[in-house]
């Protein structure tokens, strides 16, 4: 098996939405804010290489919105889904397999591209993974998150005949295994959104979980730094909790989707709590 970390580019949120009720004054000391109270934040997707599959995981945002949109996010940085793909030899024709942990439009925006006036797969010859359980949720959203799923980046999916789902004639269960290749399990979490996923694997005598944005950052460890953006903040402290525990029991490597320094750590007990450890690149793991 070989990981490659794909960088799509960097965009700007409210700080204050992504730390929830932490004052600025603690939170500006881990990822401090521009003037217009925006921090940076990545959008880092994973490509796992396996048995004849080229699985991605997440696609970033995409770029078929229009300027208005974007004027909100102020995208920047060299990185580019098919300028990363392109630096290891992939075209996006390569890929078979794209499983999206959920489909916020920041992580499954570069699904579906404009051809004319046609909204289509970017990803031509691949299946697209969701959830069918986060599916439902996504496509029938409530008034407070309709605004992170857009239908042009989901409904075409479907349209296209290329949707599947990963707990498709499997027993309810917040822990899939083996999804599309042997040994790949997708962990669920509820508190961001419904039915996220968290893919997890062994890379290298370790275990390694892509956090989506149950952890979006190194700054969220602190088990209170929860999301405004969260659907159930409680469930995602509770999550947490849990999750980190049972990381520094087991030595996990946490990839980061969101944290614009620090691609992977290994968590760490501390007097304060569980915290990250040194960060390092997922190439020198």
């Amino acid at each position: 098996m070989k990981l490659h970390t794909i960088n799509t580019g960097f965009f700007k949120l409210d700080g204050g939405a992504m730390f929830g009720v932490v004052p600025k004054s603690l939170w500006n000391k881990v990822n401090p804010a521009d003037e217009n109270n925006l921090c940076t934040w990545a959008m880092r997707c994973l490509l796992i290489e396996e048995g004849g599959k080229l699985i991605l995981v997440d696609n970033g945002i995409g770029d078929k919105q229009d300027a208005r949109f974007f004027s909100h996010y102020y995208l920047h940085g060299d990185d580019t889904l098919d300028r990363s793909l392109a630096a290891l030899g992939y075209h996006r024709s390569d890929i078979t397999d794209v499983l999206l942990t959920h489909l916020h439009f920041d992580h499954c925006g570069g699904s579906i591209v404009r051809e004319g006036d046609r909204l289509v797969p970017a990803f031509k010859n691949a299946t697209y993974w969701s959830h069918s359980r986060h599916w439902k949720w996504a496509t029938a959203p409530n008034d407070r998150e309709k605004a992170s799923f857009l239908k042009e980046n989901i409904l075409p999916i479907e349209a296209s005949g290329q949707l599947r789902f990963v707990d498709a004639q499997r027993e309810t269960s917040e822990l899939l295994t083996d999804v599309i290749i042997p040994g790949l399990t997708c962990r669920l979490v509820n508190g961001h959104t419904d039915a996220m996923m968290l893919p997890q694997l062994q890379y290298r005598d370790k275990t390694l979980v892509f956090m989506a944005d149950l952890l979006p950052s190194t700054g969220h460890f602190p088990i209170a730094w929860v999301m405004a953006y969260d659907m159930f903040p409680l469930t995602s402290l509770q999550e947490k909790r849990a999750f980190l525990e049972e990381a520094a029991a087991g030595g996990y490597v946490l990839f980061f989707e969101h944290d614009s320094r620090t691609e992977c750590c290994i968590p760490e007990s501390t007097e304060k709590g569980i915290r990250p450890g040194a960060g390092f690149r997922l190439a020198d793991l």
